[in-house]
């Protein structure tokens, strides 16, 4: 996989490619992108994949005006310009999912397809709960039991990682809570805009998944005039760590269709 640093309206962004053949613009999940994750490479082998690490996250930077996610849809959309990418796939987990439909309804003409995997991002329950449980309220022990269906298989051992990767891992979890702590996973408008993407839509989700509820996608997909909701057991919020070759199919058959 190539990576390279490249600068989007004054921002260092941390860009990995790989594959041919058209164009998915990947947006990762708070955990951040880990190229050597499998659904990588079976994405990879049929299209021409583009994963940036978002801002704070990775070893991208993040400049102090850069506060909101709507802010990270605008530097994607400089993204596509510069890669001279007209139209893409998008494909987004969870806070990724947030900022490709924050991408889509400003820009619905440049996307073809888009797939939003335990997306978050909208408020759709009651104004006096939170729609996502808060993971910073709760041990780490209980946030993957809510992440993965088989939270046994992922435990995380600071022992065995090289300083770069925990200061990586201290970064995304600050960055997360810039973006997302007030109002806590959501943006109050984006419920209003997106009537505006009328491209087809498949909403994926865990079957496990404790952070992301099925009543939860299903009162979202209801925002899009155009989506499906499908669902692959025996995954959590992380659908595509825990069961790639599931995931890969799913999202590479919807967007062949």
């Amino acid at each position: 996989m190539k990576r390279d640093m490249i600068t989007l309206a004054g921002v260092e962004i941390e860009l990995h490619e790989t594959g041919e053949g058209a164009p998915i613009l990947l947006l990762h999940s708070a955990q951040g992108f880990v190229p050597s994750q499998p659904y990588v490479g079976m994405l990879a082998k049929a299209r021409r994949l583009i994963a940036p690490s978002h801002p704070g996250f990775g070893h991208s930077a993040l400049p102090d005006w850069l506060d909101t996610v709507d802010d990270i849809s605008y530097l994607y959309l400089e993204l596509m310009d510069r890669l001279r990418l007209d139209k893409v796939d998008l494909v987004g987990s969870s806070l990724g999912g947030w900022i490709a439909a924050e991408m889509a309804v400003k820009a619905p003409a440049r996307v073809r397809k888009m797939v939003l995997v335990s997306p978050v991002g909208v408020k759709t329950g009651p104004s006096d709960q939170f729609d996502i449980p808060d993971i910073y309220a709760m041990p780490q022990a209980k946030v993957n039991g809510l992440l993965f269906h088989d939270p046994a298989k992922f435990q995380f051992d600071p022992t065995k990682l090289s300083d770069d990767e925990l200061t990586v891992i201290a970064r995304n979890r600050e960055t997360l809570a810039l973006l997302a702590w007030e109002p806590w996973m959501h943006d109050p408008k984006l419920t209003r805009r997106l009537h505006r993407v009328d491209v087809p839509t498949l909403f994926l989700r865990g079957a496990s998944d404790g952070l992301v509820t099925a009543e939860y996608v299903a009162r979202f997909a209801r925002l899009l005039p155009n989506a499906r909701i499908e669902t692959i057991p025996e995954a959590g919020h992380a659908a595509q760590v825990e069961q790639p070759a599931a995931f890969a199919q799913k999202v590479l058959g919807f967007l062949d269709a």
